[in-house]
């Protein structure tokens, strides 16, 4: 499968609604003449495509997902429940889907005019728009829908023969290759999303332009402003099929570029503001504790992953402290040496990079050491991060035999291995050439204190422990469309300008491993331009299948198609998948660091209403979302876990019981 939702933001001001938290509780409810009717908060990141079937950019889809519903949604337990689909059902081989829309659901214009209504042949044009549109998100069904490969490859032009068909005016009906039994939670991405025909063939190739107009609109909200770099409004949609369950008016964030972190606290304060991520780290902390210290409340990690990549086959260098040809040279034989990668990955103090913006007491919270959270899924009712470990240890008993994979901790720091790695490495290099010392570029965004002040922590880390003699970090001070340019915004491994990057992160699509471990398939990946690549399915580059052989990434591949072809014994598929899990994390390619959550915030979201959800657009929607008059206390917040947790678990029992 060829899966990508694309960039993170690479800082954690997105955290406050983050630590809403998800469930639907008396302890959580709220009377009505306590709460609020809006939310207002910050964005960092311009939307620049609201074409939801099209970008797989998060800055874009945080947006979007507020604006349309697909035919399944997370409700703040994690259920998938009906949203366009009031009913559905599927073949005894697993391989048809017939979902029977809601009637009388209405597309509106930006006005929140009535357009038409939503009907089953809007998800048949939807899908053969994204196939048009050459979207970033096709790798979600491309391999799932029966005939899509093949209309998207061009071997037929005829897409009556894809497996999507309206059996009916209100019955969509899809038709897969092999049973998924994760398919469902695809339903809640984008790239299957209606489109109304008459409206797309008016805007034409403005169709999803980021303007209020550039879309139609089925969800909880509309977009009633937006000013680029200045402020996103929406309004509920007063049209909406649920509007019981969209208890906000208006949502207004405003932009913010990340320079001023202990601004956002003020601003809450000064009732600006909804919520307020906070900086232990930061000078401005100790009025928070002074001001708020029962109103401090630390969100639960979430299914994202942020992590270091180093650039396989650099090609651009307009960021860079590189002289010469020789010296890009080296970087790229070290990068391309397993021993220097781990050695930087041992010589990486995670904790007290995040520190930097937890501080030293929450440092741990939100820390990561695998692609999958080790609790994403389980086999034979242990956790999948149990049977990484194992396989890891396996596979280099030396580097991993006692690593410990488990979130919150860090688990890869150690300077003694480091060393070791690094005189192996430092020995295998000499015999190619490579003298003196090795020079990394790290891009760093010159205006966000936070990124400022993790680069410097990493910097300080590796040559402190590897000795900058030996290895230095290059920090390349960059303006904010420069330092995207070479990272966030890179479309090709070309465009990728570093050596080593920390403005990845990644969420999964759907709830399967592979929607984590496929996107650095060298065939397929959809992150590959992370790491410097391109996807050999559609691009050959010589010089990309170099890098490929040279640091064993075919056999990773082959390790993936092995999990892939498993599809009906879950166990047996995420084992094999846990085992190309081990590979990745042995190979050094990437190092995981921390997940969104694990920080904390001040905030008047109601805790444990908006909706959960591991994978799919769920998570930053306001729908179901409440806002209360006042800031959310501790005590409140440990009392609506309590109860979100406990529903959660009779659901979970009741589902077993079935």
């Amino acid at each position: 499968m060829k899966v990508k939702k694309g960039w993170l933001v690479a800082t954690f001001l997105v955290g406050a609604l983050v630590l809403a938290g998800c469930g639907n509780s008396k302890a959580n409810s709220g009377s009505s003449s306590k709460l609020a009717s809006s939310y207002n908060y910050v964005y960092t990141l311009d939307p620049d495509n609201l074409d939801y079937t099209v970008s797989s950019r998060a800055s874009n889809s945080d947006i979007y997902s507020n604006f349309e519903d697909g035919l399944l949604e997370r409700n703040p337990e994690g259920q998938l429940k009906g949203a366009l689909a009031k009913s559905w059902s599927v073949s005894k081989d697993g391989k048809t889907y017939t979902y029977h829309l809601r009637k009388g659901v209405k597309w509106v214009d930006s006005e929140g005019n009535d357009y038409a209504d939503v009907k089953a042949q809007d998800f048949v044009t939807g899908l053969k728009h994204a196939v048009a549109a050459k979207s970033e998100t096709l790798y979600v069904v491309q391999d799932s829908i029966k005939g899509l490969d093949d209309y998207v490859s061009g071997k037929t032009k005829d897409f009556s023969k894809v497996g999507i068909k309206a059996t009916g005016k209100y019955t969509v009906q899809y038709t897969l290759n092999q049973p998924e039994t994760y398919w469902n939670s695809k339903l809640t991405y984008g790239v299957m999303f209606p489109v109304n025909a008459k409206f797309l063939a008016q805007k034409g190739k403005d169709f999803g332009k980021a303007q209020a107009d550039g879309i139609l609109y089925n969800g909880p909200f509309v977009l009633s402003n937006f000013t680029s770099k200045s402020v996103i409004e929406f309004k509920k949609n007063s049209s909406y099929w649920d509007t019981k369950d969209v208890h906000l008016k208006t949502v207004k964030l405003t932009y913010n570029d990340g320079s001023n972190p202990d601004g956002l606290y003020k601003s809450f304060k000064s009732g600006d503001y909804t919520a307020a991520r906070v900086y232990p780290s930061s000078a401005g902390y100790k009025d928070v504790v002074k001001q708020s210290k029962n109103n401090i409340i630390w969100s639960d990690q979430d299914a994202s992953v942020y992590n270091f990549t180093f650039n396989l086959n650099r090609r651009a260098y307009s960021a860079t402290s590189k002289k010469t040809s020789k010296a890009k040279a080296n970087t790229k034989k070290a990068i391309w040496n397993r021993d220097f990668r781990l050695a930087v990955q041992f010589a990486f103090n995670k904790t007290n990079y995040a520190a930097q913006i937890n501080g030293k007491s929450g440092a741990n919270k939100a820390l990561r050491n695998e692609m999958t959270p080790p609790s994403f899924v389980t086999i034979d009712g242990k956790d999948y991060g149990s049977q990484v470990e194992t396989d890891l240890s396996k596979n280099d008993s030396d580097a991993f035999g006692s690593v410990n994979l488990a979130d919150a901790q860090d688990g890869t720091y150690k300077p003694a291995k480091a060393k070791e790695y690094l005189a192996k490495a430092l020995k295998t290099l000499k015999s190619e050439g490579v003298t003196g010392t090795i020079h990394l570029d790290l891009p760093v965004d010159e205006k966000s204190t936070t990124n400022l002040n993790e680069a410097k922590s990493f910097k300080n880390s590796v040559e402190k422990t590897l000795g900058k003699k030996n290895v230095t970090i290059d920090l390349q001070m960059l303006n904010e469309d420069k330092f995207n340019a070479a990272t966030y915004a890179a479309t090709t491994g070309a465009a990728s300008d570093f050596d080593i990057s920390n403005a990845s992160g990644w969420s999964p699509d759907y709830d399967d491993p592979s929607s984590y471990l496929e996107i650095y398939n060298p065939e397929s990946g959809s992150m590959l331009q992370t790491i410097g690549l391109d996807a050999s399915s559609t691009t050959k580059i010589a010089s990309d299948t170099a890098a490929v052989k040279a640091v064993g990434l075919d056999q990773y591949a082959k390790l993936l198609s092995k999990a892939e072809a498993i599809t009906t014994d879950t166990n047996a598929r995420y084992k094999a998948f846990a085992k190309a899990e081990a590979w990745l994390l042995n190979s050094g390619i990437q190092i995981p660091v921390y997940s969104l959550g694990g920080s904390p915030s001040v905030t008047k979201v109601v805790p444990y209403t908006k909706p959960y959800a591991q994978s799919g657009l769920g998570a930053q929607r306001y729908k179901y979302v409440k806002v209360q008059k006042k800031a959310v206390t501790i005590s409140q917040n440990k009392k609506a876990k309590a109860a979100w947790t406990s529903k959660r678990e009779k659901i979970a029992k009741a589902a077993d019981n079935n």
